[in-house]
């Protein structure tokens, strides 16, 4: 029976892939890519031979059951990676996960990076107890969400779209009060890493004249720390 292993790859910098994630990736019989040309590219600087096969949000519910057979079917093992970061955490993965542990296949995930922890320890907001909602809905849910944050007493983690920050902004503003604290990280582990710390308000006024790029993490203070 095979085995299915959930390898982090790096957010940006090529430093902060693990040893151990070299070691499977390169003895991997096969490695699942969201993206296959993202992956051929990151494989070809670290030296990664293994063969790639797609495996994204547009292909996993139609390939999913075979996949499953191919990896239970495998002497060796097989890698899951997404195009930076941990496989599963707002990127593919949890259908495949969850289908090889019912099928008995053993699931393992290595540790390494993700954005999300990067940006919550260093906010400055508190991290003892914190709440990750993912990718907040573009249309439907999306108001319904942001309202039931204003009991909401943990630090809230959550990814959005640079083309929709000043949006996300005016929303947290409009529904949870302008005084809330807030950090809006940029570019984690990469060369413009920025973090903007203030409250809802501040940032929502800075954002509002100054356009954002690249990947976006927001950490939110929680109800009673406003």
């Amino acid at each position: 029976m095979g085995k299915l292993i959930l390898v982090p790859t790096p957010l940006g910098n090529l430093g902060d892939i693990t040893l151990r994630a070299l070691e499977v990736l390169r003895s991997a019989e096969v490695v699942l890519a969201e993206d296959t040309r993202t992956s051929g590219k990151l494989f070809m600087l670290l030296e990664i031979q293994a063969p790639l096969r797609a495996f994204h949000m547009h292909n996993e519910h139609s390939l999913l059951e075979r996949t499953v057979a191919a990896i239970d079917a495998s002497a060796g093992y097989t890698a899951l990676v997404s195009d930076a970061g941990t496989p599963g955490i707002s990127d593919p993965g949890f259908l495949l996960v969850r289908a090889c542990v019912a099928a008995g296949i053993t699931v393992e995930a290595l540790p390494g990076p993700s954005a999300l922890i990067p940006a919550l320890v260093a906010s400055g907001l508190p991290c003892d107890r914190f709440v990750f909602e993912g990718f907040l809905p573009i249309k439907k849910g999306r108001q319904t969400r942001i309202k039931a944050w204003a009991t909401e007493s943990r630090t809230l983690v959550f990814y959005e779209s640079p083309h929709r920050l000043a949006r996300c902004l005016r929303e947290l503003e409009e529904h949870l009060g302008a005084d809330r604290p807030i950090c809006v990280v940029r570019e984690i582990s990469k060369i413009y890493e920025t973090y903007h710390r203030g409250t809802i308000g501040e940032l929502a006024a800075h954002f509002a004249q100054h356009e954002a790029k690249g990947e976006i993490v927001i950490v939110l203070g929680g109800a009673e720390a406003s």
